[in-house]
């Protein structure tokens, strides 16, 4: 039996996932998160996943990101101490921070594919919508936990790229603030 691999994460209505958090992440619509009346029950899907994450896996881009300030976010304490997977073919040991739980760099997508034959439980990818893109291909992502939130861009990094995948729902919920709780298990 293989590790889940689950991508998590925000997504606009037209399938955007680039800079929910803010323009300096790379897109002028970026922050659109933000923009979106706060609901704490409609976040309730990242804390519902804390029970069943083991280990967490980002691209370079949403590692360089996050590691400035998620090892001490009192919003990601409970991430501290879980191992960490960044899947990269540039990234250099250097550049991992200390005093955020077991970092380790995966340079493939085979890699990636040995790692979920190991043992343990659900690995959660979060942002790294590229790296999805490429896992997704490769027929590695199990689930996708997804927040709709009512923006259209019209363009940026999207979560899905070519080729065929079915899915199936495995539940859902809206919240007043318009968001859109959507999470499926692919179907192989």
């Amino acid at each position: 039996m293989s590790r889940e691999l689950v991508w998590t994460g925000f997504l606009t209505l037209d399938g955007v996932a680039d800079s929910p958090g803010g323009t300096a992440e790379g897109h002028p619509d970026g922050g659109w998160v933000m923009r979106t009346p706060f609901e704490p029950e409609s976040f309730s899907l990242k804390a519902e996943e804390l029970e069943e994450t083991t280990a967490l896996m980002f691209g370079r881009r949403s590692y360089e990101a996050f590691a400035p300030f998620w090892p001490t976010s009192e919003d990601h304490a409970d991430y501290k101490d879980l191992p960490k997977y960044i899947v990269s073919g540039t990234l250099g040991e250097d550049a991992l921070v200390d005093g955020w739980g077991e970092l380790r760099i995966l340079r493939t997508t085979e890699d990636v594919a040995a790692l979920k034959q190991t043992e343990g439980g659900a690995i959660f990818i979060h942002g790294s919508p590229e790296l999805a893109r490429r896992l997704a291909e490769a027929d590695l992502i199990d689930r996708y936990n997804l927040l709709v939130f009512p923006e259209l861009l019209g363009s940026g990094k999207t979560l899905f790229g070519d080729g065929a995948r079915r899915l199936s729902l495995r539940e859902s919920a809206s919240y007043p603030n318009s968001v859109v709780k959507l999470v499926y298990d692919v179907v192989r």
